[in-house]
């Protein structure tokens, strides 16, 4: 009886010791967890890094815009640029996806940029190019394009969506949502249409106006 007594004892002594380790190492690491989140905040709120700024450099038309009813096709190639103005802080691009819009309504599909790092004051250049094919659009906004077409003035616009990641020595912060919308104004010189009857309506002389900046969200 005596034996079993001191094993009991001693089973409960292991237990207890037990449950005392763990109860230290979750302490511990919650401890850690939170020197590493304030020690993240203070080193953000001490460089409060500024947003990159984005421009528009270039709209190059690849083929005609085409109006169909309703649908839009066309081939452009862009070329968009990013400065980081911070001087301690860089800029992981960790996802950034580009498209087209009219009207607020996509016209091409999203083409994804390659990861990439942005240092400190440094510009980054890409130039995609975006496509669409018989891209499917609400009527209303076919008809807009028709009427732009006609007058020889078509106003889109780029857009970037991604996620971004700030950098300061080894730290790496968690991850931002990104959203950038540049304006791209075409003109032409000599505006028409293309096709009998009015069925298919193109454009082939359409330009970039000139380089415009770009509205950023972070």
């Amino acid at each position: 009886m005596s034996k079993d007594k001191e094993k009991e004892k001693h089973h409960h002594r292991h237990e207890h010791h037990l449950r005392r380790c763990c109860g230290c190492l979750a302490t511990c690491l919650l401890t850690l967890i939170l020197i590493v989140a304030a020690t993240s905040l203070i080193i953000y709120l001490a460089l409060r890094p500024s947003k990159p700024s984005f421009y528009l450099q270039d709209l190059q038309l690849r083929r005609p815009i085409t109006v169909g009813d309703p649908s839009l096709s066309a081939s452009a190639q862009v070329t968009l640029a990013s400065r980081n103005p911070n001087a301690r802080v860089g800029v992981f691009y960790e996802r950034l996806d580009v498209f087209v819009t009219y009207r607020d309504e996509p016209v091409t599909a999203p083409v994804s940029l390659p990861p990439q790092y942005q240092g400190h004051r440094d510009v980054t250049v890409w130039s995609p190019v975006l496509s669409a094919d018989r891209a499917p659009v609400a009527g209303y906004v076919a008809d807009a394009m028709r009427q732009d077409v006609e007058a020889g003035f078509v106003s889109l616009q780029v857009k970037v969506d991604g996620r971004i990641k700030w950098k300061v020595g080894s730290w790496v912060s968690g991850s931002y949502h990104l959203f950038v919308s540049c304006p791209a104004v075409l003109t032409a010189g000599f505006p028409g249409f293309g096709g009998a009857g009015g069925g298919n309506a193109t454009l082939s002389a359409l330009k970039f106006a000139q380089p415009t900046g770009c509205s950023v969200e972070v």
